[in-house]
């Protein structure tokens, strides 16, 4: 099944071992991971301008995601659906990558529960996520 996991999920799959991480090898592992270039770079932005990681690491971490992950370039959503435009752009990427489900800790996100029929999910209810 493809899935989305949210920049705040890929940024502490890289930073901390944890559930994040467990959700993170367990999509590149038995699922297909969906990225978009919007994802990419807010993650390299968060890695990079707020928490500081030096441009290889960073870089290097990017790479692996285009390496695990499948690239799509989402058409925008013809109204806005969160407070926040990058939620958004997660919403649109997952709408048009035909995602089973998108994880996120972004309450923003959270308090959405569903859109258009995809289940918006806490990391750790990932793990024991079962799609329709």
């Amino acid at each position: 099944m493809r899935v989305v996991l949210d920049t705040n999920v890929l940024v502490a799959a890289f930073i901390a071992r944890g559930v994040c991480s467990e959700v993170f090898e367990r999509v590149i592992g038995d699922h297909e991971l969906v990225l978009s270039a919007h994802l990419l770079d807010e993650f390299e932005h968060v890695m990079a301008g707020k928490l500081g990681f030096d441009a290889t690491r960073v870089a290097r971490a990017v790479a692996l995601l285009r390496r695990v992950g499948q690239l799509f370039e989402p058409e925008p959503l013809a109204a806005p659906v969160c407070r926040d435009a990058d939620d958004d752009a997660v919403l649109a990427l997952a709408r048009s990558a035909g995602a089973a489900c998108l994880v996120t800790g972004d309450d923003d996100l959270l308090a959405i529960e569903a859109f258009e029929g995809i289940p918006i999910i806490k990391p750790r209810a990932f793990l024991t996520f079962e799609p329709l």
